[in-house]
């Protein structure tokens, strides 16, 4: 009597095997992923072993990661440097501007935009607002100084002789101003495409119900773009601190310093002009934990209240 015995089920593959097959069939798409790699490797995370200077004595000329340690003396010091904490309010004051006015502008374009039915006319006004986004910071910081200065066009029209580059009053104003023709128009290219993805078939059963376009854009639009909106909106605080370093260092000048010195331009001044580079890598690494704690702070909040979330 033959007595006939069930073979063991087949083990599947083990991760290492299944990773290496896959290596192999599809290793001309990795191949892509090599030079992004190394960029990111060479030039972002390999210049933070240079963040240990804040915490060692730096010399110009000596060991290339600092001297002699001294733990949390620069941090000490700026953080009892009144002028550190004038510059600190600056960077909040700008930046929570920049996002108040920056972040929703382009949304109400897209949707603008897309009620648009005559397509001569979405492309050129598409096209006119891309284009400043293409325009370098030094040519839209000469452009603003050339309109605004007191010979300039602003004056001329008005009839006045305001110098507005000269008073820190102005400076905020203008500086938000620059950054929505530059920003927003370009902002607009992902909501423009989150928006051809939508269901018609939402829309119809809207109309069905009765909706109007205002409704149909609060119940059926801006839903179904908001992750696409918490995503931009993560990505935007995680840069609240990083207010535009190069159109600021263009624009503002020691009259306007009282509103217009923000943490990048204070570090550049103290750190690379006058040569305190301990002093400026320790301000530069508390900039960038503060922001990447707005980054994981607002990454959290949206996922426990709209449940969208960038991981």
């Amino acid at each position: 009597m033959v007595t006939l015995t069930k073979a063991p089920p087949t083990a599947p593959a083990a991760p290492p095997k299944r990773a290496r097959r896959r290596l192999s069939q599809d290793w001309q798409l990795y191949s892509l992923a090599v030079l992004p790699l190394l960029f990111f490797a060479v030039f972002r995370y390999a210049p933070m072993v240079g963040n240990v200077i804040a915490f060692r004595r730096f010399r110009p000329g000596g060991s290339m990661f600092g001297d002699d340690w001294v733990g949390l003396r620069y941090v000490r010091m700026f953080l009892a440097d009144p002028t550190f904490w004038q510059v600190f309010t600056n960077t909040l004051i700008i930046g929570a501007l920049t996002l108040i006015v920056c972040f929703p502008l382009p949304i109400v374009l897209a949707l603008l935009l897309n009620e648009v039915r005559i397509k001569r006319l979405k492309g050129f006004v598409q096209s006119v607002s891309y284009l400043p986004h293409f325009l370098s910071v030094v040519i839209v910081a000469g452009m603003v100084g050339q309109l605004l200065s007191v010979d300039g066009t602003v004056n001329a029209l008005a009839g006045t002789e305001i110098p507005f580059l000269q008073r820190p009053e102005w400076f905020r104003t203008i500086y938000v101003s620059s950054e929505v023709w530059q920003t927003v128009g370009w902002g607009t290219i992902l909501y423009l495409a989150a928006l051809t993805t939508l269901d018609e078939e939402l829309y119809d059963a809207a109309k069905i119900d009765g909706a109007g376009r205002l409704r149909q854009t609060w119940h059926v639009t801006l839903p179904g773009i908001r992750p696409t909106m918490i995503t931009l909106l993560i990505l935007n605080i995680g840069t609240f601190m990083a207010v535009g370093f190069e159109k600021i260092l263009l624009l503002y000048n020691p009259l306007t310093y009282p509103t217009a010195d923000v943490i990048p331009t204070y570090l550049y001044r103290l750190g690379v002009v006058s040569g305190n580079f301990s002093y400026g890598a320790a301000i530069g690494l508390f900039e960038a934990l503060i922001g990447l704690i707005l980054v994981f702070s607002a990454n959290t909040i949206s996922r426990r209240t709209v449940g969208t979330s960038l991981w």
